[in-house]
This record gives structure tokens, C-alpha cells and sequence, in this order.
């Protein structure tokens, strides 16, 4: 039996008129992940989606979820797919309750179902206590929340989130990502982040994509790809000195772990493996310099995404 990954492109492409707004793109995510989708607006993210969820069709490729074409087979797709816009809609003069009950409706679940799913989806969210209040006095991250409970109505095998904590508080930020993070976990649904938050994507996503002009520019776990965009440096080291000689940089690059040596404006950035700041120390003063300060720093995402997103 062949293995079959949640999602797969193959060449998928979407054009408008003299517009690409995706280019031959290949991906492929697994059941349990969850994957951060990156890059600027109008970078096609949005469209990638719609192609996947069968809302619009492809120029050329193919889109596929667990299997089936996403153009050939919708119905089904949309079965296994939920999806959360960035603006989040209800009928606000309705309750939860009632909201989360058209939408079990509407995929045909059976009224002797529908109050049990309802009833489940609410406790996982953290709004159960809050079932009968009418949705227009919700907050942002209250409706957002709401939004999760509607998808997980229908238990679907995969999840499109396009940026999932827009104007939301930072506590209730903290709320939602645990909570994406725990559905994963627990229910091994595979789930797809669109946003532009890069900690927010760093703090909870197993693997991440970044496209610009419709391709993928780079794809991967996050520690692959800081070696990939900074070599084997996994720390970034920040000095300052009294005056920057040549000297001090050719004793530095010798250390053992330091991987590059770069000016940037008053200051030496060093990419390493490991902190080795206390052999920077020495080496400076070996080579007679004055330390006014060093900083110790992780490659973090937003260091990747502006080494691609800038570079290409």
C-alpha cells in the first residue's frame, strides 16, 4: 500500500489573465503537523488554499487531500478540510449554540448527533459556560475561539487557519496557539497557519513554508532551515567594540564553533554552534581590543524569513 500524505501539490498553477498568482508549486505535508505557510500579501498564499479546498480551480497541476483531487473531488475534500477565514463571520444575533447547530446542520449530521457535537466542540474551546450567549457580545479571541469549535463540529482530518490571531490580546493569543496545539496533539489533525505573526508561527509550527511570487522559496523544519540560511550557526553572537580591527576578526574566526564573522555597522555579528562567548571574550583581548558589550541570540524565524524574503 502506498503512502499517501495529507496534502500534495504537483505543479499546481493558477494564473489571471498575464498574472501568476501561483507558480508550478510542490508540497507536501504530513498527518499531524502543523505547518506554517509564510510570505508577504499576494504572495499566494490565500489562492493555494482555495485550490486545496476546491473553491477555485487550478490553470494546471494538480492539488490533492489525503488523496483526492481537490478540482475532480470537492465534495469529498471539503468533508475532510475545515477552513477559518482571516474575518471570521457569525450571526451575531444568534447564540453559539445556535450557530455551531446550522453549521452540523448543513453537513447533514442528525439532530439525535448535533447537541452532543456541539456540546464537545464548546468544552474543548473553553466556551461551554457560554453556549447560550448570543455571539455579536463575543470578543475577537472569544469568536475565534468559537470559529475552532465550528470546524471541529465536523471532525475534520485537516485544518486551513488564515492568520488566526489577528487583533487578538496578547493573552488570548497565548490561548489560541495552545489550543491549535493541543488539537494537533491530541487528535493527529494536520493543520495549516497562514500568517504574517512569525513568533507566533516559531512558537508552534513542526515545519514552515515560505513562498514569494507564487513558488516556494524554502521549506523545512526550523532548525534545517537555519542551517541552511546561516550555515551551521544555530546562536548569534552581537559585540560591540571600541574600534573594530582586522586582527580581532581573524582571531575570532579561529575559535572553535564560530561559523562566520560579519561588520555590520559598529558591531561584529558572529553565527555559531554553540555560545562561545568567553572565547570571544578572550580572543579580543589576546588581540588587544576594548569589549563594550556582547549579546547572545538564537536564529530565530524572523532572521530566516528575512534572509530568504529579502535574498530572493
Amino acid at each position: 500500500m502506498s503512502y499517501q500524505p495529507v496534502i500534495e501539490t504537483i505543479d499546481l498553477t493558477k494564473t489571471y489573465e498575464n498574472f501568476t498568482a501561483v507558480d508550478s508549486l510542490n508540497l507536501r505535508v504530513e498527518q499531524g503537523e502543523i505547518f506554517g505557510f509564510l510570505g508577504p500579501n499576494g504572495a499566494g498564499k490565500t489562492t493555494t488554499i482555495l485550490m486545496l479546498l476546491g473553491l477555485t480551480e487550478p490553470t494546471s497541476g494538480i492539488a490533492r487531500i489525503c488523496g483526492y483531487n481537490s478540482t475532480r473531488e470537492p465534495l469529498k475534500v471539503k468533508q475532510l478540510a475545515g477552513y477559518i477565514p482571516e474575518k471570521v463571520g457569525f450571526y451575531e444575533d444568534l447564540t453559539a449554540s445556535y450557530n455551531l447547530a446550522y453549521t452540523a446542520r448543513l453537513n447533514g449530521f442528525p439532530d439525535s448527533l448535533i447537541k452532543r457535537r456541539i456540546g464537545e466542540a464548546l468544552e474543548i474551546v473553553s466556551l461551554a459556560h457560554l453556549a447560550g450567549q448570543k455571539v455579536g457580545t463575543f470578543s475577537r479571541g472569544m469568536k475565534q475561539r468559537l470559529a475552532i469549535a465550528d470546524i471541529l463540529i465536523k471532525m475534520p482530518t485537516i485544518a486551513f487557519l488564515d492568520e488566526p490571531t489577528a487583533a487578538i490580546d496578547p493573552i488570548g493569543i497565548n490561548q489560541i496557539l495552545d489550543l491549535i496545539a493541543r488539537i494537533a496533539r491530541d487528535r493527529q489533525m494536520t493543520i495549516i497557519i497562514s500568517s504574517h505573526q512569525l513568533p507566533q508561527i516559531q512558537r508552534i509550527c513542526s515545519r514552515i513554508g515560505i513562498i514569494s511570487r507564487g513558488r516556494i522559496v524554502v521549506e523545512g523544519r526550523l532548525d534545517q532551515l537555519g542551517r541552511e540560511a546561516f550555515g551551521d550557526g544555530q546562536f548569534r553572537v552581537e559585540v560591540q567594540l571600541v574600534e573594530t580591527a582586522s586582527a580581532i576578526i581573524d582571531c575570532i574566526q579561529r575559535i572553535e564553533g564560530v561559523d562566520s564573522v560579519a561588520r555590520c555597522d559598529d558591531r561584529l555579528v558572529i553565527n555559531c554552534v554553540h555560545d562561545v562567548r568567553p572565547q570571544i571574550a578572550k580572543a579580543i583581548v589576546e588581540a588587544d581590543g576594548s569589549l563594550v558589550q556582547m549579546n547572545l541570540q538564537s536564529i530565530g524565524l524572523e532572521d530566516i524569513y528575512r534572509q530568504y524574503f529579502i535574498g530572493g
